[in-house]
């Protein structure tokens, strides 16, 4: 009798869970949903333009009429080379001048007379002739002496060297007293403008192609549009405070490393960035149109390396997927293939769910409910 109530017991006691009841997974139903697609890219700063200072004559330097490393606006002068000379030229082209518009009125006068005088035949044809020719000579001369002065008021402007664009000038490579010559190949200082500033950033071919052929797909929206916006990630991770703009991509392919440059242009009114810079950017390279994601927690690796998830069909059966999964996008992988709009993915309670197994599906996040059969 001991033997039978123990029996009893152990196969009809109310603490025995059932068998073949199915495992319960949380589950999410995938939605389409349009996703930017953003690219970090490394990249380098560089000025938005940068101008060497060179004298345009030559002269012996005065004076220095700047301070080294600071801001030079466009027309600000730089340096003063010695006018002295200049000034002695420019004088004498001004007297030439006077020398030859003095001419002019006496030639004219006297071709005037020499007019009257061939028509009462008082003088000979040649004599006419030779008085209106010199006429014209002195006419000629005054026109090239007004070249030559203009000449000299250029060079006398130019004793001075003013900035040709606006920026921060470095150091002074020359010192006052020192000759220069015109446009030598040294300069004297060096202008870059640095707000905004450019930064230059390489992008795989193969992933501009990629997506190229997605947007021509329809895949992606116009990407001249989406791309426009740009951030920036300073060397040490500090997230750069002003968002940039993409100019445009080069349109070549560097050989050596077959990346293709792309060019964003960032204000920079603190000057924070300088010229060589190291900088991580983040761009749009475009907005998926109905894209899948799924959660990375409902996403794992067979011994290929592939991509694989776990589905719940319309009979409560668990069915494996392999997919491709090209990218993650935030704390989810954006699914190209594998899975589609519906799909009801396992998220939660993959280790009790096998392939072609049944499953009780339960919105993720669900509270647990207690096994039949057990003690409450």
């Amino acid at each position: 009798m001991a033997l039978a109530l123990a029996a009893c017991i152990s196969g009809c006691g109310p603490g025995r869970p059932r068998e073949n009841q199915p495992p319960e997974v949380g589950i999410v139903v995938l939605t389409p949903q349009s996703v930017p697609l953003t690219a970090e890219l490394p990249g380098r700063t560089d000025p938005y333009a940068t101008s060497d200072v060179r004298p345009q004559v030559t002269g012996i330097l005065k004076s220095i009429l700047f301070r080294e490393g600071g801001l030079v606006r466009a027309g600000q002068p730089l340096y003063q080379i010695d006018p002295a000379p200049y000034q002695a030229a420019y004088d004498s082209a001004k007297a030439a001048l006077a020398n030859a518009e003095a001419a002019v009125v006496t030639a004219k006068l006297k071709a005037n007379r020499y007019a009257a005088l061939l028509k009462e035949t008082a003088i000979a044809n040649q004599d006419y002739d030779d008085a209106e020719a010199t006429y014209k000579q002195d006419v000629a001369n005054v026109a090239q002496q007004k070249a030559n002065l203009k000449t000299a008021r250029i060079n006398l402007d130019y004793t001075r060297i003013t900035a040709p664009i606006t920026g921060r000038i470095g150091r002074s490579l020359v010192t006052p007293g020192a000759l220069v010559t015109a446009n030598q190949t040294t300069a004297l200082a060096t202008i870059q403008t640095l707000d905004p500033i450019y930064v230059d950033m390489n992008q795989s071919s193969s992933e501009l192609v990629k997506l190229e052929q997605a947007a021509a797909a329809g895949h992606l929206t116009d990407r001249s549009q989406a791309t426009a916006r740009a951030t920036l990630e300073l060397e040490d991770g500090t997230p750069y405070q002003h968002d940039g703009t993409l100019q445009f991509s080069e349109v070549t392919v560097d050989p050596t490393t077959g990346a293709v440059v792309l060019r964003a242009v960032f204000p920079n009114p603190e000057g924070l960035l300088l010229p060589g810079m190291y900088v991580r950017a983040t761009i749009i390279e475009g907005i998926a149109t109905n894209a899948i994601l799924a959660p990375q927690q409902g996403v794992s690796r067979n011994e290929k390396g592939e991509p694989t998830a776990l589905i719940v069909d319309s009979h409560g059966i668990a069915r494996l997927r392999v997919l491709e999964a090209p990218r993650a996008v935030g704390s989810n992988w954006l699914v190209t293939a594998g899975l589609a709009a519906g799909d009801r993915l396992i998220v939660e309670g993959l280790q009790k769910a096998q392939p072609d197994k049944p499953v009780r599906a339960v919105p993720a996040g669900s509270p647990a409910k207690p096994t039949a059969g057990s003690r409450s």
